[in-house]
């Protein structure tokens, strides 16, 4: 069984972004309740068909198959439900550990959220001075939930002036 553990967090400023390219990547779900989700995506020149298990902490069961990018093109045109979540994935190494940083477009535009996968749940990692408040577990942060609740319908998010989350 294979088993994700990883931690995300908003990003607070674009230092991170110096020199490096990113992958495009359009994704829908299937299938998203509190048990399972389906999600088909497209990465760069890739398809994927990915099911993830419940969240325990920072965990969970996750499965991806690769897929002809023809056929996840067509599944998110014919069977999705939501949304699609656009964003252009970036690889940054920070300390030691590779981190995914997302900057999403369209309805989900002025995101930025950065994750780390981990061996196991209590391994110690240093977070980059880019790294804002942690989200880990926080569904609005879902890409499954920002499908169906766009970032850009949140309005204001109390305590932050920039209405960002940042």
């Amino acid at each position: 069984m294979a088993r994700e553990i990883e931690r995300k967090f908003l990003v607070r400023n674009d230092s991170w972004k110096s020199g490096i390219e990113g992958t495009s990547c359009c994704q829908a779900y299937l299938a998203t309740d509190e048990r399972v989700t389906v999600r088909v995506r497209i990465l760069g020149s890739a398809g994927y068909l990915t099911i993830k298990g419940r969240s325990e902490g920072a965990a969970r069961d996750e499965f991806e198959y690769p897929i002809p990018v023809g056929d996840a093109r067509a599944i998110i045109e014919t069977l999705s439900t939501g949304g699609v979540v656009e964003k252009v994935r970036y690889s940054v190494e920070a300390h030691g550990m590779r981190w995914d940083v997302d900057e999403f477009l369209g309805a989900n535009a002025g995101l930025v959220l950065a994750e780390v996968e981990l061996e196991h749940e209590g391994q110690e990692f240093a977070l980059p001075e880019w790294a804002g408040k942690e989200v880990t577990g926080d569904v609005r942060y879902y890409n499954s939930h920002l499908a169906v609740n766009p970032f850009s319908s949140w309005g204001k998010i109390p305590g932050n002036s920039s209405g960002n989350g940042q």
